[in-house]
């Protein structure tokens, strides 16, 4: 084990992020920040073919802007991935959400197809028309996000932090109420942990914010 002990008093294992390799350190944050949810994006390329891939670096940001970000990794050779080259040509991408009813569709979907084959065909999910984008929606995603490009984050030459700006969402019926409250049970959402693991959000618990 790479860890080493920390200073007297502390019973903790410490482990120098300087001097891991980025593999070591992929596989400690990967299965320390958890859960995290996960994006299956839909782009598509200069000649409207649609991609499909799942990003479990993924959360929001912001409200005021509604911005969500992206951790799109590039390839080996450093050239763009699929979804990675689609938004910088297109300048536009959709987030669905992923529910448990779609689990093994996305897991379909992450797959390293050739360019020009559609992974929603693939795994049997069905393309929608965005409403303000040209990339589609999954109509058996529980929610989905129309996003503009914001701002793309180059880190080094091998990740992009691309960040969007939501201009269009789509809820399945009854997931949202006229209170705009969101049914977690309703968009049963999973998240992915270390590893191929994978959780749902089915043990919930509440706790109010103290007043003081």
């Amino acid at each position: 084990m790479r860890g080493q002990a920390e200073p007297a008093g502390s019973s903790k294992t410490g482990f120098d992020f300087t001097t891991l390799t980025e593999r070591e350190r992929y596989k400690l944050m990967i299965g320390t920040i958890i859960p995290r949810p996960i994006a299956l994006v839909t782009t598509v390329d200069e000649e409207g073919r649609i991609n499909a891939a799942p990003f479990s670096f993924f959360n929001c940001l912001s409200a005021d802007p509604p911005i969500l970000a992206l951790g799109v990794e590039n390839n080996p050779d450093m050239s763009f991935k699929h979804t990675g080259h689609n938004i910088r040509m297109t300048e536009v991408f959709t987030v669905n959400i992923v529910s448990f009813a779609i689990a093994e569709a996305m897991h379909v979907c992450a797959a390293k197809y050739p360019q020009g084959v559609d992974e929603l065909q693939q795994a049997g999910l069905t393309a929608l028309p965005g409403v303000k984008v040209t990339s589609p929606y999954i109509a058996e995603a529980p929610a989905a996000f129309e996003c503009r490009r914001h701002v793309t984050l180059e880190l080094g030459r091998s990740r992009q932090i691309i960040m969007g700006e939501i201009v269009y969402a789509h809820y399945q019926p009854g997931v949202v109420d006229d209170r705009l409250h969101v049914d977690p049970a309703r968009i049963d959402a999973i998240a992915r942990l270390g590893g191929d693991f994978c959780s749902t959000i089915r043990d919930r618990f509440e706790m109010v914010t103290p007043k003081l």
